[in-house]
């Protein structure tokens, strides 16, 4: 899970920057790196969820 959460915090990071780079200079190929960033967080934080789920119904049991 360690691995996971540095591949979200690391693609988080990117998205910010390139999404911040397009709203203050305008920057299209930012936009375009940010919305491809959105696209890879999307199954990385359901497996998020997923891991999140499982370990807090094996502490549960």
């Amino acid at each position: 899970m360690k691995e996971l959460l540095d591949q979200i915090e690391k693609l988080t990071s990117t998205f910010l920057k390139d999404a911040a780079s397009q709203l203050d200079k305008g920057n299209r190929a930012a936009g375009l790196r940010a919305r491809r960033a959105s696209l890879e967080l999307e199954p990385l934080l359901k497996r998020f969820r997923k891991l999140s789920l499982e370990a807090a119904n094996n502490k549960a049991e």
